[in-house]
């Protein structure tokens, strides 16, 4: 990833300033930030009733404690909130990579690539444009800006789109489009905004394909690796293994930066290989992650609140809504119709694709890039961006779902998956699996020995409304139920995919073909997480 470098005579000045930290300081500071940390809390419950993307409610807290809200918090330390905003994203592209399931995102591959290279193309390009020739920026502005927006942003893909009973191609898609876009993008933007002329643009193509290729390749063996050491070293605790997953996937962001490949994609496919590996104590890592999902949220867009001076807004309004036009009803559509069409998408879905591509604090913070370069007129760039996104997404995430109804999409949501926890039995040589049955689960009404678990697993205990039991084979399974199975370690996957294809097929799943086509005991069916 490039790095965007401060002169040190700068940095020695801005440390003299400083004052140093200390305890009674530390203590404010820890103060402000469990306060904001609940206001924040309770603020997603108002805008999951709306619809609201939550960003726009952090957004506006970091405003109101801001130099024009009644915190009059002064802050513009532009390098601070870039380095921030990158390692927030990684802690959240992290979190979107373990929740995103291998067979859901797997058919929508190639469309997401795509996507992620083409659509950006083309993005860029019209936006520029639109910028240059309407607005009237120069056109290393315009160029910056048109960069700049052309990523849609995972914090409010993942928030929004998993909230909507949608097509798993249309979720698919757009959860690895906003995984692995980041990286052209930011190549691009720095690329803009380093002094001097721009690269010939196959040298900038050939560059983001070579960072492009690192970065996987990188995040590829460090997922597969760290699965394997999680799969085959039984740590002392389960609080340990969401601590080692973050750490794996933290780690392939850094190795894939420092290899000089993209390392926000090394960090998401690093995480998408370990969601769906089938880790120890699993629902803990997910609570865990997602928990650290929602700080990084919270910090980074209260940070960008407070970098933002509201009273210089007046001005650029108006470029904000044409460039957002520009992008929302132009450049996006023809990006998605030209990288979608090949692959015989529906018309519908490409309209919900078109509407879908939510920019959040990604271009926010990759606004932040030409401010530390130091590019004319940066300022304005940001507060442009900064407009976009409040607006737009203002705009589109509520009217989302109102959308896909019309479209007809989002109809039959999947009967919902199980959830199921691992603990390794070291000395046993087996497993003991933990398996929550959800509402709307096929396991309800099951009776114990119609799941037919192959030999060498067994329910062993059932525990229903805070009482356990021994259950027969004749017990009936019931939602809310949570079992607990034993099997030995050869028979372990089979177990669990069978399990999962009776929660989402009914006791017939070896006949209706939803456990991968297997019948019988399940040992050939196709594994879900």
């Amino acid at each position: 990833m490039s790095d965007v470098r401060v002169h040190p005579r700068a940095r020695r000045v801005r440390q003299e300033r400083e004052p140093p930290l200390t305890v009674h300081h530390l203590n404010q500071l820890l103060l402000v930030c469990s306060l904001v940390l609940l206001v924040a809390v309770a603020a997603v419950r108002i805008s999951s009733r709306s619809g609201l993307p939550s960003l726009l409610v952090y957004l506006g807290i970091g405003v109101l404690m801001g130099q024009d809200g009644i915190g009059d918090i002064h802050f513009n330390n532009a390098e601070l909130t870039q380095v921030i905003g990158y390692a927030a994203l990684v802690v959240i592209l992290a979190e979107g990579g373990l929740g995103t399931k291998w067979n859901e995102i797997r058919p929508a591959l190639p469309a997401a690539t795509a996507l992620a290279l083409g659509g950006v193309a083309v993005s860029v390009g019209v936006t520029a444009a639109g910028a240059h020739y309407l607005v009237g920026l120069e056109w290393r502005q315009a160029l910056i800006i048109g960069a700049v927006v052309s990523s849609t942003d995972a914090a409010a893909v993942f928030s929004v789109l998993r909230r909507i009973p949608l097509p798993a191609r249309v979720t698919g898609t757009m959860e690895a489009e906003s995984g692995f876009n980041d990286a052209p993008v930011v190549i691009l933007v720095v690329a803009f905004s380093t002094a001097g002329p721009v690269e010939h643009w196959y040298v900038l193509i050939g560059e983001i394909l070579l960072e492009l290729a690192i970065g996987a390749a990188i995040g590829i063996a460090v997922g597969f690796l760290g699965s394997w050491g999680l799969r085959h070293v039984a740590l002392p605790a389960s609080g340990l293994y969401p601590i080692a997953v973050m750490a794996i996937a933290v780690m392939a962001y850094a190795a894939g930066a420092i290899a000089h490949g993209s390392g926000f994609l090394a960090v998401y496919l690093a995480a998408m290989v370990m969601g769906n590996a089938k880790l120890p104590h699993w629902p803990a890592t997910r609570g865990f992650a997602d928990g650290l999902g929602w700080i990084a949220q919270i910090g980074m867009f209260v940070l960008l609140g407070l970098l933002v001076t509201p009273h210089e807004l007046g001005d650029d309004v108006v470029p904000a809504l044409v460039i957002g036009l520009v992008l929302t009803m132009v450049a996006r559509p023809l990006g998605v119709v030209a990288c979608l069409t090949p692959f015989r998408v529906p018309w519908q879905e490409q309209v919900l694709m078109s509407w879908a591509g939510l920019r959040g604090a990604v271009p926010i913070i990759l606004a932040t890039i030409p401010m530390v370069q130091g590019v004319e007129a940066s300022r304005r760039i940001f507060n442009i961006v900064f407009v976009l996104v409040v607006v737009y997404t203002l705009v589109q995430g509520p009217t989302l779902p109102w959308l896909a109804r019309k479209l007809r999409l989002g109809q039959g949501a999947e009967a919902a998956d199980l959830g199921v926890e691992s603990a390794p039995l070291e000395r046993l040589r087996g497993h003991l699996l933990s398996v929550a049955i959800p509402e709307g689960s096929k396991m309800h009404g099951v009776e114990v020995h119609e799941l037919r678990l192959p030999s060498g697993a067994a329910v062993t205990l059932v525990v229903r409304d805070g009482a356990s039991f021994v259950p027969l084979p004749t017990t009936v399974l019931r939602r809310g139920d949570e079992l607990l199975v034993v099997a030995t370690d050869p028979v372990r996957d089979a177990a669990e995919r069978r399990l999962r294809a009776v929660g989402r097929g009914g006791k017939l799943a070896g006949w209706l073909r939803t456990d991968g086509g297997a019948g019988g005991d399940g040992r050939d069916a196709r594994g879900m997480r």
